[in-house]
């Protein structure tokens, strides 16, 4: 069966609370950003509550039957992008299907993590093998080429990691890891030294532009490194209690024009003038309860795909959390990463949603298995 009997006491409850509660403070900051957002950003909510609640009553399991469909859904996506793909800031990544515009590289992500759950447990035999290594990176080398030239180098790096995490949950052998690593660290000291080279074609210009303010923010604080420096001083005007809901002064982060679009990538900064200290803790503590509850379920799992499943999302969930976040503290250079269940993005916001429904049926599977057991 699709849709199995489930006993409402085994609901995680917990999770749902933490998720919503994580978009509430989305809405009201997303809103104060730019009104003009807010309706959209209140029906994303409302859409992906909906998805999330009929995907956690799917049985998983026969899901994950479709994996190989999923997996030429996701190239097949990407590639319209590549062919007929909407352009804006100089990067082509949007979509448009029937009127209804959207990010593939965002979805991409959830149908990464619902793939290689299925692929590999049913390679589950072959996992610690270096012949299952290669063919899983084979199957991730054309997503990773698609991501990357539209161009979206964060969503690229984000992927990438979060591959990693799903390989080393699968169970992969010590001795690729240590390979991987021995490999991995010299190209990327490699790669970086030619990236920050005036005539290097690796990564765009506006790209090797945002590293070089990284490294040189004095140098750049007019142009490359005037949003970041402009969001620390933001989140530190908040001081403890912030200056208050939509707040109306004309030095503000976001009446002032410090930074462009602050519904998106840099929301954290309008949540720490506007909530302070407080606000922006609360956020933090609700990224990390998500990903830790995720993590408890993924241990709980009674099979290695709902491991992947729940570990993955918990990773994905936290990987763009810390990344997003050190981009508004100036930890990192600017990616444009969404900050999960807050900043404005329907595409983002309804992908993760569907994938938290994943996770809750992978709980409420975990506990009909445990009563099978103990009958």
């Amino acid at each position: 069966m699709m849709i199995k009997l489930y006993r409402l006491k085994d609901y995680d409850f917990k999770l749902v609370v933490f998720v919503i509660a994580l978009s509430v403070i989305g809405i009201f900051a997303v809103s104060s950003a730019n009104q003009n957002y807010h309706n959209r950003q209140v029906w994303g909510v409302v859409i992906g509550i909906f998805l999330m609640l009929v995907v956690s009553f799917f049985d998983y399991n026969i899901i994950l039957k479709l994996y190989w469909f999923i997996y030429a859904a996701n190239i097949i996506l990407l590639v319209m992008v590549r062919i007929q793909g909407a352009r804006s800031h100089g990067a082509q990544r949007w979509l448009n299907i029937g009127g209804v515009q959207f990010q593939p590289s965002e979805t991409a992500k959830i149908m990464l993590i619902v793939f290689f759950a299925a692929f590999i447990m049913k390679h589950a035999e072959e996992v610690k093998t270096v012949r299952f290594f290669i063919f899983a990176v084979l199957l991730f080398i054309p997503i990773f080429f698609l991501i990357y030239s539209q161009p979206d180098m964060s969503t690229s790096i984000v992927i990438t990691v979060l591959f990693a995490v799903l390989l080393f949950e699968a169970g992969i052998s010590w001795k690729v890891i240590l390979g991987v690593i021995a490999i991995a660290i010299p190209t990327f000291i490699i790669l970086f030294m030619m990236i920050l080279q005036s005539d290097q074609e690796i990564i765009e210009d506006y790209q090797q532009e945002r590293i070089f303010a990284y490294l040189n923010p004095e140098e750049y604080s007019t142009s490359g490194a005037y949003q970041q420096r402009n969001s620390v001083m933001a989140i530190g005007s908040g001081q403890l209690m912030g200056k208050g809901y939509d707040s109306d002064e004309i030095n503000s982060v976001k009446n002032g024009n410090f930074i462009s679009e602050p519904q998106t990538d840099f929301i954290f900064a309008v949540i720490g003038e506007e909530f302070g200290f407080i606000g922006t803790c609360t956020v933090i503590l609700l990224l990390i309860f998500i990903s830790i509850e995720c993590i408890i379920i993924a241990k709980r799992s009674k099979d290695l795909a709902g491991l992947i499943i729940a570990s993955g999302m918990g990773s994905l969930i936290a990987i763009q959390g810390f990344i997003n976040i050190g981009v508004a503290t100036n930890i990192f250079p600017n990616t444009g990463l969404p900050l999960p269940f807050v900043s404005y993005g329907l595409t983002s916001l309804i992908s993760l949603y569907i994938g938290i429904g994943f996770v809750l049926n992978v709980r409420l599977t975990c506990n009909i298995r445990t009563r099978e057991g103990i009958s």
